[in-house]
Protein backbone atom coordinates (compact mmCIF):
# COMPACT_ATOMS: atom_id res chain seq x y z
CA UNK A 1 0.00 0.00 0.00
CA UNK A 2 2.68 1.99 0.82
CA UNK A 3 4.35 2.51 -2.62
CA UNK A 4 0.70 3.07 -4.55
CA UNK A 5 0.99 6.10 -2.16
CA UNK A 6 3.62 7.38 -3.23
CA UNK A 7 3.54 6.92 -6.78
CA UNK A 8 0.18 8.81 -6.34
CA UNK A 9 2.48 12.19 -4.84
CA UNK A 10 5.11 11.82 -7.36
CA UNK A 11 2.56 12.05 -10.37
CA UNK A 12 0.33 15.22 -8.62
CA UNK A 13 3.64 16.73 -7.96
CA UNK A 14 4.99 16.21 -11.83
CA UNK A 15 1.42 17.54 -13.16
CA UNK A 16 1.92 20.54 -10.43
CA UNK A 17 5.41 21.25 -12.15
CA UNK A 18 4.35 20.94 -15.52
CA UNK A 19 1.31 23.62 -15.09
CA UNK A 20 3.80 25.89 -13.35
CA UNK A 21 6.34 25.58 -16.64
CA UNK A 22 3.32 26.28 -18.64
CA UNK A 23 1.77 29.39 -16.82
CA UNK A 24 5.84 30.21 -17.03
CA UNK A 25 5.80 29.97 -20.64
CA UNK A 26 2.69 32.07 -21.70
CA UNK A 27 3.78 35.51 -19.44
CA UNK A 28 6.74 35.19 -21.87
CA UNK A 29 4.57 34.77 -25.51
CA UNK A 30 5.04 38.03 -27.25
CA UNK A 31 0.96 38.53 -27.26
CA UNK A 32 0.12 37.72 -23.54
CA UNK A 33 0.44 41.23 -22.41
CA UNK A 34 2.29 40.03 -18.83
CA UNK A 35 5.66 41.54 -18.44
CA UNK A 36 8.05 40.46 -15.86
CA UNK A 37 10.85 42.89 -14.75
CA UNK A 38 8.85 45.53 -17.72
CA UNK A 39 11.70 48.69 -17.50
CA UNK A 40 9.64 52.25 -18.60
CA UNK A 41 10.86 53.63 -22.01
CA UNK A 42 9.58 56.00 -24.73
CA UNK A 43 6.72 55.58 -27.16
CA UNK A 44 7.70 56.19 -30.89
CA UNK A 45 5.43 54.92 -33.81
CA UNK A 46 5.48 53.86 -37.38
CA UNK A 47 3.12 53.35 -40.46
CA UNK A 48 3.15 50.11 -41.90
CA UNK A 49 0.81 49.45 -45.36
CA UNK A 50 0.54 45.46 -44.12
CA UNK A 51 1.66 44.38 -40.19
CA UNK A 52 1.26 40.76 -41.12
CA UNK A 53 0.88 38.66 -37.68
CA UNK A 54 2.50 41.12 -35.70
CA UNK A 55 1.46 40.99 -32.23
CA UNK A 56 1.37 43.65 -29.44
CA UNK A 57 3.96 42.52 -26.96
CA UNK A 58 6.17 41.67 -29.94
CA UNK A 59 10.10 42.25 -29.54
CA UNK A 60 11.86 45.28 -31.33
CA UNK A 61 15.26 44.97 -32.04
CA UNK A 62 18.30 46.88 -33.31
CA UNK A 63 21.42 44.96 -34.76
CA UNK A 64 19.49 42.10 -33.20
CA UNK A 65 18.97 43.26 -30.00
CA UNK A 66 15.80 43.80 -28.15
CA UNK A 67 15.60 47.17 -27.50
CA UNK A 68 11.86 47.29 -27.10
CA UNK A 69 8.53 45.41 -27.31
CA UNK A 70 5.24 46.63 -29.85
CA UNK A 71 3.27 48.60 -27.16
CA UNK A 72 0.10 49.00 -29.32
CA UNK A 73 -1.41 48.03 -33.07
CA UNK A 74 -3.97 50.30 -34.29
CA UNK A 75 -5.80 51.30 -37.75
CA UNK A 76 -6.09 54.79 -38.92
CA UNK A 77 -8.86 55.12 -41.59
CA UNK A 78 -7.57 58.26 -43.27
CA UNK A 79 -4.65 57.07 -44.92
CA UNK A 80 -5.55 53.09 -44.20
CA UNK A 81 -2.28 52.13 -42.52
CA UNK A 82 -1.09 50.38 -39.68
CA UNK A 83 -0.09 53.02 -36.71
CA UNK A 84 2.26 50.33 -34.85
CA UNK A 85 3.47 52.31 -31.19
CA UNK A 86 6.63 50.93 -30.14
CA UNK A 87 8.68 50.98 -26.54
CA UNK A 88 11.78 51.59 -26.77
CA UNK A 89 14.16 51.17 -23.49
CA UNK A 90 15.09 54.68 -22.25
CA UNK A 91 18.74 53.13 -22.57
CA UNK A 92 18.75 53.62 -25.93
CA UNK A 93 18.22 56.93 -26.10
CA UNK A 94 20.15 58.14 -28.95
CA UNK A 95 18.10 55.65 -31.77
CA UNK A 96 18.91 58.55 -34.84
CA UNK A 97 15.66 59.78 -35.92
CA UNK A 98 16.13 58.65 -39.89
CA UNK A 99 16.21 55.17 -38.69
CA UNK A 100 13.78 52.50 -40.61
CA UNK A 101 11.65 49.69 -39.12
CA UNK A 102 10.65 46.52 -40.55
CA UNK A 103 8.90 44.10 -39.82
CA UNK A 104 10.92 40.56 -40.02
CA UNK A 105 9.71 37.33 -39.47
CA UNK A 106 12.13 34.97 -36.77
CA UNK A 107 13.04 31.66 -38.77
CA UNK A 108 10.95 30.35 -41.78
CA UNK A 109 7.54 30.08 -39.91
CA UNK A 110 8.54 32.32 -36.48
CA UNK A 111 6.78 35.07 -35.05
CA UNK A 112 6.93 38.47 -36.17
CA UNK A 113 9.20 41.65 -34.70
CA UNK A 114 10.23 45.23 -35.63
CA UNK A 115 13.79 45.28 -36.53
CA UNK A 116 14.88 49.02 -36.47
CA UNK A 117 17.28 50.05 -38.82
CA UNK A 118 19.78 52.86 -37.49
CA UNK A 119 20.36 55.82 -40.42
CA UNK A 120 22.98 58.66 -39.94
CA UNK A 121 21.36 61.67 -38.48
CA UNK A 122 22.45 63.80 -35.58
CA UNK A 123 19.52 64.05 -34.12
CA UNK A 124 17.60 61.12 -32.09
CA UNK A 125 14.18 59.51 -31.66
CA UNK A 126 12.03 60.77 -28.94
CA UNK A 127 8.91 60.03 -27.18
CA UNK A 128 6.55 60.80 -29.36
CA UNK A 129 8.49 60.89 -32.46
CA UNK A 130 7.55 58.84 -36.23
CA UNK A 131 9.57 56.48 -37.58
CA UNK A 132 8.70 57.78 -41.36
CA UNK A 133 10.63 55.31 -43.65
CA UNK A 134 9.07 51.74 -43.15
CA UNK A 135 9.14 48.07 -45.05
CA UNK A 136 5.83 45.80 -44.49
CA UNK A 137 5.82 42.90 -43.52
CA UNK A 138 6.26 39.93 -46.12
CA UNK A 139 3.33 37.74 -45.98
CA UNK A 140 3.72 34.20 -47.16
CA UNK A 141 0.68 33.33 -48.62
CA UNK A 142 0.94 36.02 -50.15
CA UNK A 143 4.13 34.83 -51.72
CA UNK A 144 3.05 31.45 -52.54
CA UNK A 145 -0.24 32.67 -53.92
CA UNK A 146 1.55 35.06 -56.39
CA UNK A 147 4.29 31.98 -57.21
CA UNK A 148 1.02 29.74 -58.13
CA UNK A 149 -0.55 32.06 -60.14
CA UNK A 150 2.68 33.01 -62.52
CA UNK A 151 2.96 29.28 -62.52
CA UNK A 152 -0.25 28.60 -63.69
CA UNK A 153 0.05 31.38 -66.49
CA UNK A 154 3.34 30.32 -67.64
CA UNK A 155 1.77 27.07 -68.26
CA UNK A 156 -0.43 28.61 -71.20
CA UNK A 157 -0.69 27.03 -74.40
CA UNK A 158 2.60 29.06 -76.40
CA UNK A 159 4.04 30.43 -73.13
CA UNK A 160 7.57 31.37 -73.58
CA UNK A 161 8.28 29.22 -70.58
CA UNK A 162 7.70 25.52 -73.17
CA UNK A 163 10.53 24.50 -74.80
CA UNK A 164 10.41 25.16 -78.59
CA UNK A 165 10.45 22.32 -81.12
CA UNK A 166 13.47 22.31 -83.40
CA UNK A 167 12.86 23.06 -86.81
CA UNK A 168 16.58 22.13 -88.04
CA UNK A 169 16.25 19.20 -90.75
Amino acid sequence: MRPNRALEIGTGLFVLLGFAALLFLTTQLPGSGVQIGGATGYAVSARFDNVGDLKVGSPVTLAGVRIGRVAAIAFDPTDFKAVVTLDIDKRYDHIPDDSDASIQTAGLLGGKYVGIGPGGSETYLHAGSTIEFTQSAIVLENLINKFFANFASGRGAGSASEPQESTKP
